[in-house]
């Protein structure tokens, strides 16, 4: 087990409010238990986003593309605090400016591991140049590349399984909302990507 399995996160009901703590590898021990997350998505002029793909050494996931970092804040700790730590821990970037675009519940097995995403995701957009400097841990990361989202989209319905479960959700909430609609209220569940054991 990582040191970071037994840091602890923020469990919460579906409208984000905390209900308690537990360690990391706990609240990702089936049946799972909802707790507080953050996606980050780096955005470059472009309009395309840095993608990471998840180490072998990752106990959800691995080997998965997946939007720029992911993590858990520590309990009260700010987003944006959190955020920024692990920028710095997994990509070596500096710390940059972000906003919050929106929130995704979701709920996903990994049949290659047996562990759990049960997770409150807060979805953080920053800003950030082309040639924006990275130093990848590549016990983090395996590698890093630069999509176009609506390119992203398409290989998502195409190739699924060679993405992380969330990535579609997160990348979603760079879209606009609609004119006249109304924008969905930080804690409503999204859409729910689940990924059973055994396949769809």
């Amino acid at each position: 087990m990582t040191a970071r399995e037994g840091h602890l996160v923020e469990l919460v009901d579906d409208g984000g409010h905390v209900l308690g703590e537990a360690t990391v590898a706990a609240a990702h021990q089936p049946p799972g238990r909802l707790h507080r997350a953050f996606s980050v998505l780096l955005v470059d002029p472009a309009g395309r986003v840095l993608l990471q793909r998840r180490a072998a050494a990752k106990t959800r996931f691995p080997m998965r593309w997946a939007n720029s970092c992911c993590g858990h804040p520590l309990p009260g700790e700010s987003l944006v605090e959190a955020a920024n730590r692990r920028l710095a821990e997994e990509l070596g970037v500096d710390p940059v400016t972000l906003t919050e675009i929106g929130v995704y519940v979701y709920y996903a097995e990994d049949p290659a591991t047996g562990r759990v995403e049960f997770e409150y995701d807060h979805v953080l957009r920053a800003d950030v140049p082309a040639e924006l400097p990275t130093e990848p841990d590549p016990d983090e990361v395996a590698e890093l590349r630069w999509v176009d989202p609506t390119e992203l989209e398409a290989d998502l319905d195409v190739d699924p399984r060679a993405y992380a479960p969330w990535l579609g959700g997160v990348v979603n909430r760079l879209r606009p909302a609609a004119p006249g609609a109304a924008a969905i209220p930080p804690g409503v569940p999204a859409d729910e990507a689940s990924e059973r054991s055994g396949g769809r």
